[in-house]
């Protein structure tokens, strides 16, 4: 089924008057701004919604009386969150109203567009107004507010008057500046948008893939979600990029057309959309719109419209804006390029982690000027979410014109022999690769390979422990990866550690029939890395090992309450955790309050959570002495425990080690003579060491000039303390841009708060 007959074909299956429709669908589309602006987790495609919203839009035409201030086309999509600052924006943030391109047989695909140019004129008095062309960004909007030459904050569009305010997120974006260049305006607002690039997206989507983990539906589903995490340090690693395409308040040098304000941002640094196209014509905009189409696809993010402007900023003021979008301005949608194909079976492939990934075989179909055969259906739940089978007749579609991916199964062109599908039955409950069981562990939807040796990770754990944030080790992924296990050299990286010169000189990268030779030169180069990643910190090769979940942040973090290798696996302080965590979610449950109406006894209640807490204090107190741990009362009879390395991280690098993969790698790298030793090891968070800071406790927020454990490092050493989270025995909380919620529980507690001007003044022997 063609997805802008959607709406019409729900209201044939349940034919309602008018004013039923006009609210089922209202429900409908608001259900959906929830999930696509504030959870970030869309049901339906961007080609469904659109259809949904037109289609609303029609009954208002036909009904005007049905409108209220609630209805969607009446309100900006809403995408505030819990856990951020509030910033009321000095200018309102509006949409912007879309219009849309239809199939030839409809009649003029543009219609929409001329209608819009000459509604332009006709409100100006002028036969061709003159426009800009450009690319609609799909990512998230965002705005930028400059002081002074100086980045004051950035925040999302929210609900159009109030925004969350992402300044620390924002700050990790390479290409957004800080600070602009002489002669910046005293007040500088813009607009635009954040977005991942889909080349970036793919590898995310891949690795998460490989993780186990869900995957994003889009490139913009996955900026958004990138852009609420609460941890800057995780945001920073993941690829997103920002581009200007508006302006809001603002106070300098007059701005009088489009290109004083484009000439504007390239002095500033601030990089922008392009291309920007003018078009003094009707004809000049419709051919500029056709441009864009074409162009797009080489941009390498996704688009899925061209946006068209009035160029004049003194004739955009006389139009002005309705509650939600401005006059002067619409967005061409282009028609979605969907096809539809037979899905003609299902392979499977094994990661790097062991993650058993299904992939779609199709039969081929030209989508966006590429053939496409193959497209990953990323796990069982995505399978049976969008009830996949084989022998389906799919709708394909490229997210963001480079990604292909099903939207959904036509139904009515089922085969009446498909079955649901089920992975674990279609590879006999074994990997495909190496025969052993696979399992999925609890509150994961992947499938995995439980043999740590399969032939089929090997590679793939090669590469990933061979990449540059790992051991980085020159020349050995990929390819080499492959050709290594393959013609038996390795069965696992550690056995990259035995190759010689001769043998990886001799490595035949090609065919038996075409060889291609490694060569010595790049076997030398190898062989020094691999002997230089003998001494590289602790954290580099937690990173190494694949760990899901134990991404370089998270290694970095762990490598704190370590010295090395050998007591990381070894020790009790991971088991702690553990214990901590289960005790305080016990402890917890047996609150009073929360058994009131239980028929509990209160207190046995509270004689049971006394018992439990003396337990706690005492496995705790070892670490509670060097600062690593601290059980904390919230609330009346309640607990809370913060886990410096997660819930989630604990238990992975646990079982990990105790598990006989693990137990190998260990001893492996004992009889090679490497037990990594942690670069950033503090081993009294408490500091009895004497210094300025002697006694006083520091917790850091927000962006900083320089990464966390730097600034730890010099308060340690300064006989200072930091730790994680603010309480009332904290001193002071440092605090770069951003940091909402900690700067919101300092203030409450009245813990002062300074920048790191000021921390590096009392280093220093200064007082604040």
């Amino acid at each position: 089924m063609d997805l802008f007959e959607f709406a019409a074909s729900q209201q044939e299956q349940q034919p309602k008057s008018p004013q039923e429709r006009y609210a089922e669908l209202c429900d409908t589309v608001r259900r959906n701004n929830e999930l696509y602006y504030a959870q970030a987790q869309p049901e339906i495609s961007d080609a469904e919604y659109d259809a949904l919203y037109r289609e609303i839009e029609d009954i208002e035409r036909e009904h005007p009386e049905f409108i209220t201030p609630e209805s969607p086309t009446q309100r900006v999509g809403n995408d505030l969150s819990e856990g951020f600052r509030k910033v009321t924006h000095p200018a309102p943030m509006q949409s912007i109203d879309d219009i849309f391109e239809h199939k030839p047989e409809s009649g003029e695909p543009d219609a929409e567009l001329v209608e819009f140019y000459q509604r332009l004129g006709n409100s100006l008095g002028q036969d061709a107004p003159l426009v800009t062309v450009e690319p609609k960004i799909d990512g998230c909007a965002v705005t930028l507010l400059y002081r002074k030459g100086r980045l004051a904050y950035a925040a999302t569009r929210g609900d159009g008057r109030t925004g969350d305010d992402i300044t620390a997120n924002v700050r990790t974006i390479r290409s957004v500046p800080f600070t602009l260049p002489a002669g910046a305006p005293e007040l500088l607002e813009v607009r635009g948008e954040i977005y991942m690039p889909s080349a970036d997206f793919d590898a995310l989507n891949a690795e998460r893939d490989a993780d186990g983990l869900p995957a994003f539906a889009n490139p913009r589903n996955a900026t958004a979600g990138t852009i609420k995490l609460l941890d800057a340090e995780e945001v920073a690693r993941r690829p997103l990029r920002f581009l200007a395409h508006g302006i809001g308040v603002y106070e300098g040098a007059p701005l009088r057309t489009t290109a004083d304000f484009t000439g504007l941002l390239d002095r500033m640094g601030i990089p922008r959309n392009q291309p920007v196209i003018y078009a003094a014509t009707l004809e000049e905009c419709r051919a500029a719109v056709q441009q864009v189409n074409v162009l797009r696809r080489e941009l390498g993010y996704g688009t899925d419209g061209a946006v068209i402007k009035l160029d004049a900023f003194a004739l955009r003021e006389s139009l002005g804006s309705t509650a939600r979008a401005p006059r002067w301005a619409a967005a061409f949608k282009y028609l979605p390029e969907q096809k539809e194909t037979v899905l003609r079976g299902i392979s499977i492939q094994v990661g790097r982690t062991g993650v058993l990934t299904p992939v779609a075989e199709l039969e081929p179909v030209q989508l966006s000027g590429t053939t496409v055969s193959r497209a990953t259906l990323h796990n069982q739940d995505e399978i049976e979410r969008k009830d996949i089978r084989i022998g389906d007749t799919v709708l394909m579609e490229k997210s963001g014109e480079i990604i292909p991916a099903v939207v959904h199964v036509v139904k009515e062109k089922r085969p009446a022999d498909a079955v649901p599908y089920s992975l674990y039955d279609a590879v006999g409950g074994v990997c495909p690769s190496c025969g052993a069981p696979i399992a999925q562990e609890e509150g994961q939807v992947a499938w995995r390979c439980t043999n740590f040796t399969c032939p089929a990770q090997a590679a793939m754990r090669t590469t990933y422990f061979c990449r540059r944030e790992a051991l980085d080790i020159e020349n050995l992924g990929g390819t080499v990866a492959e050709a290594l296990v393959n013609r038996g050299y390795i069965t696992t990286p550690l056995d990259l550690f035995t190759l010689t010169v001769e043998q990886l000189g001799a490595l035949n990268l090609g065919t038996d029939d075409e060889p291609r030779r490694f060569g010595e030169k790049n076997a030398a180069k190898a062989l020094a890395a691999l002997e230089n990643a003998r001494t590289l910190p602790l954290e580099r090769w937690l990173t190494a090992f694949g760990i899901p979940t134990i991404g370089t942040v998270t290694a970095r973090t762990c490598a704190k309450y370590h010295r090395n290798l050998a007591e990381l696996a070894g020790g009790d302080f991971l088991p702690l955790l553990v214990q901590l965590e289960d005790g305080v979610e016990r402890y917890n449950s047996l609150n009073p309050k929360a058994r009131a109406n239980k028929g509990s006894d209160k207190e046995e209640l509270l004689a049971q959570q006394a018992g439990l807490k003396e337990q706690l204090d005492t496995a705790a107190a070892p670490y509670s002495a060097r600062g690593y741990v601290a059980l904390e009362a919230d609330g009346a009879n309640k607990l809370k425990f913060t886990n410096p390395l997660g819930a989630a991280s604990t238990r992975k690098l646990l079982a990990y080690f105790n598990s006989s993969a693990g137990q190998t790698v260990l001893s492996t790298l004992t009889g090679m003579g490497i037990n990594p030793a942690s670069a950033g090891f503090i081993e009294n968070m408490n500091n009895q060491a004497e210094g300025p800071l002697s006694g006083k406790t520091f917790v850091l927020t927000g962006a900083l000039s320089r990464p966390r454990p730097e600034f730890e490092k010099l308060i340690a050493a300064a006989g200072g303390k930091a730790t994680g989270s603010v309480t009332k025995n904290t001193t002071y909380l440092v605090a770069g841009e951003g940091g909402g919620s900690k700067r919101d529980k300092a203030a409450k507690l009245g813990i002062p708060v300074i920048g790191e001007e000021e921390l590096i003044a009392m280093l220093e022997g200064g007082a604040v």
